[in-house]
């Protein structure tokens, strides 16, 4: 399936900011979520690689859900985050195809 126009001026708009193009990296990396995951990363643990705050830290995120690249889920008091790594292939593909 390939990404509408929109679709793909959302995402790349969301990796072309160098803190939503780190956290990406980071979501990346397996066995560096505090709640025990294998994948994926907590708000808090990814404020604790990144100099951002949390405010700011949930703001990069809420863009990077809104384009389709991460996945979000609610676990009691901690909002847990991984990659969309389907969205993400279809992003490559799409850069590769349109560009």
């Amino acid at each position: 399936m390939s990404l509408s126009d929109k679709q793909l001026i959302l995402a790349l708009k969301a990796v072309a900011d160098p803190a939503r193009l780190k956290i990406l990296r980071l979501l990346k990396q397996k066995g560096q979520c505090s709640i025990g995951k294998g994948v994926g990363m907590c708000a808090c643990d990814v404020q604790d690689h990144v100099t951002l705050s949390q405010p700011t830290i949930s703001h990069h995120m809420a863009i990077l859900r809104k384009a389709g690249l991460v996945q979000a889920e609610k676990h009691g008091l901690w909002m847990w985050y991984r990659r969309n790594e389907k969205s993400l292939k279809e992003l490559a593909q799409a850069m590769s195809a349109e560009i």
